[in-house]
């Protein structure tokens, strides 16, 4: 397995003979709405588009997952897995083969060694009506990969473990009076034992990426990975902590087990 952070939530996942763009981010500044006074994000270095994309897979609906021109600037023909919010945005642009997976839904892509399983799990609740996703992805070799942007980790994963690879965020984000929009320093802790992981990636933090607007000046952010590999020597807890920057392509060190959970 090798995986690319590509900044923000963004990631390229090579499994299974595979090659899966998560949550792009990759042309363009981030805003939600258009309200640049708000939030606005943007890339300090150039991200070049990976090719070839053999899958590209979003978690949430919302601009910092399905990100609209970089989805302009993407293959119309790749085929595309999305939470129910985010396959709505991929049609509107045009995309030819997309596959909404509800929480407990599975979708195979691939031949034979290049198999790969994706499961949609309950990931992040955006407002009080909407749960978006996170997804456990399992090749024909049996390695898992486990992936939640915001640190909303159902209790339901336990049923899964152990899961090789996790990419979850270390951090918390906090709105003061409003509480953490991202929920990392206790849930990545919480994610690790519960699935006893061989390596933990931060996401959602960091990377070559300036934001302003007025809600990024009210931000404020608690945590880092330092703190949470010290804790996880400390529950001892196997897993490393990588945090890989951006754009540097990452050869996993994992090691062979007979684990391979049959729930996918």
């Amino acid at each position: 397995m090798h995986l690319t952070w590509l900044n923000s939530n963004s990631w390229l996942i090579e499994m299974g003979g595979l090659r899966i763009l998560l949550d792009p981010w990759l042309v363009g500044p981030l805003e939600f709405g258009n309200l640049s006074w708000l939030f606005r994000g943007e890339h300090t270095r150039p991200v070049a588009i990976p090719e070839p994309v053999d899958l590209i897979l979003l978690s949430q609906g919302l601009e910092d997952h399905a990100h609209p021109a970089t989805l302009r600037q993407l293959d119309r023909t790749i085929p595309v897995v999305a939470s129910p919010n985010a396959a709505k945005v991929v049609q509107g642009l045009g995309y030819q083969q997309v596959t909404a997976l509800a929480h407990g839904e599975t979708y195979q892509i691939g031949q034979q060694m290049g198999q790969l399983t994706i499961q949609a799990v309950p990931g992040s609740p955006i407002g009080p009506m909407l749960t978006e996703n996170g997804y456990l992805l399992k090749d024909a070799a049996g390695t898992q990969l486990y992936y939640e942007p915001h640190g909303h980790h159902s209790p339901s994963l336990k049923a899964f473990a152990p899961v090789d690879v996790v990419i979850a965020p270390v951090v918390d984000l906090e709105i003061p009076l409003l509480g953490a929009i991202i929920k990392g320093c206790r849930s990545a802790l919480e994610v690790a034992q519960w699935l006893q992981p061989q390596v933990l990636l931060p996401t959602a933090a960091g990377g070559d990426v300036a934001f302003s607007g007025l809600l990024a000046k009210v931000l404020r952010a608690q945590g880092s990975p330092t703190e949470l590999q010290q804790q996880l020597t400390q529950h001892q807890l196997p897993t490393k902590l990588i945090a890989p920057p951006p754009g540097e392509r990452v050869n996993l060190p994992l090691a062979v087990t007979s684990a391979g959970s049959e729930h996918l």
